[in-house]
């Protein structure tokens, strides 16, 4: 089964990510010190078997978040998927990101 990877608690409602699957937390609230290595670390442990199959919630600080999107790419060939969640439709859509994906330049590079 799916695990939805959520970077940060929150008291926002996530309920609507568990249909994507488990839902994992991956730090408590805070901000990132200074010192980021053991935020590195815990999320390092807590992504090691992430997959084509899993989400991240890219909530919380953005800090962490760039941590958690670098070590989930690391983990599974340059490859993760989110969860943007939409105002307009009150849900989540999944989003799918390759960064080793060969393909033609954006026009804005």
């Amino acid at each position: 089964m799916s695990v939805v990877y959520v970077v940060q608690e929150t008291q926002n409602d996530i309920t609507s990510a568990m249909d994507f699957g488990t839902v994992e937390i991956l730090l408590p609230p805070g901000q990132v010190a200074f010192s980021p290595v053991p935020s590195v670390r815990r999320i390092q442990r807590k992504l090691c078997k992430y997959t084509d199959e899993d989400y991240l919630l890219l909530i919380g600080d953005p800090a962490a978040i760039g941590i958690a999107c670098a070590v989930a790419a690391s983990y599974n060939h340059g490859r993760f998927k989110m969860l943007k969640w939409s105002r307009k439709e009150n849900r989540y859509y999944p989003v799918s990101v390759d960064l080793l994906e060969k393909g033609e330049l954006d026009e804005f590079i």
